[in-house]
């Protein structure tokens, strides 16, 4: 026979799951908010710079600067990224806390690199229809004031070696950055994988401000199928494979192939 004890153990409800602990404390968390809204203040301003007189001889449509530019988006990626590990180092972290484990094998990385094709596509189809929405839309009449990156994309041997470097980058860095600190972060803070996704979208997007506020809205989309294929995968090797490559195609491969 049952005891009393017995029973109430079996027929209470599960347990809801404990919100995750933060990787890192919430004032460094607070640091890298407010270096999100520097960095988008700065995107602003190149964005407004220049546009009220004559030809536009901005960085942004200098591409004289192109060298300059990705030596400095090198630059600043690994500078966010330490700022993101030093802050998980305090906790007790290492790299495996950001990127969920790097150590792979050929059958793991065949694996990787078997997800990364059909969600390249997805990112591709998804990244054309949110340009299409924007741009087919009342939205995409005020596209004409809007400064583009395109001025920047590489010509020459040395620019397209320096852009595969900037693209390799971005995608170690980004990915360790926003889906392996922001969302982890977000997790710990709202107990919601959900939210915590979204939420390091619109960070991402937001860190792009200087590539016009509807590429914001394109790359803060992205960010969601990033974060969901990390979410998914429990760990970041598909994310920064797929990262660097859709970086290197978009900005140099594609012209080569369709030219």
């Amino acid at each position: 026979m049952k005891t009393a004890e017995a029973f109430t153990t079996n027929t209470s409800a599960p347990e809801a799951h404990p919100k995750p602990e933060p990787i890192a404390s919430w004032k460094h968390f607070a640091g890298f908010l407010l270096i999100g809204c520097g960095t988008v203040f700065l995107g602003m301003l190149a964005q407004h710079r220049g546009s009220s007189s004559g030809p536009d001889t901005t960085q942004l449509a200098n591409h004289s600067a192109a060298v300059s530019i990705y030596l400095t988006a090198i630059l600043m990626d690994w500078a966010l990224f330490y700022y993101c590990w030093v802050g998980v180092h305090r906790r007790g972290g290492n790299l495996e806390t950001l990127s969920g484990g790097l150590r792979t094998s050929w059958a793991i990385l065949a694996k990787d690199v078997a997800i990364v094709i059909p969600f390249w596509l997805v990112w591709e189809g998804t990244a054309w229809g949110v340009h299409w929405l924007l741009e087919s839309g009342h939205l995409g009449a005020a596209s004409s004031t809007v400064k583009t990156v395109d001025s920047l994309l590489p010509r020459t041997l040395l620019e397209v070696l320096l852009w595969i470097a900037t693209s390799c980058t971005a995608g170690i860095c980004e990915e360790l950055v926003f889906r392996g600190y922001v969302q982890k972060q977000f997790h710990a803070l709202a107990g919601n994988t959900a939210t915590a996704i979204t939420s390091q979208a619109v960070i991402f997007g937001l860190f792009h401000a200087y590539q016009g506020w509807k590429n914001v809205l394109v790359i803060a989309v992205l960010g969601v199928l990033y974060g969901v294929l990390g979410q998914w995968r429990k760990n970041l090797r598909a994310n920064i494979f797929a990262h660097a490559w859709a970086d290197v195609w978009e900005g140099w491969l594609k012209f080569v192939v369709w030219r």
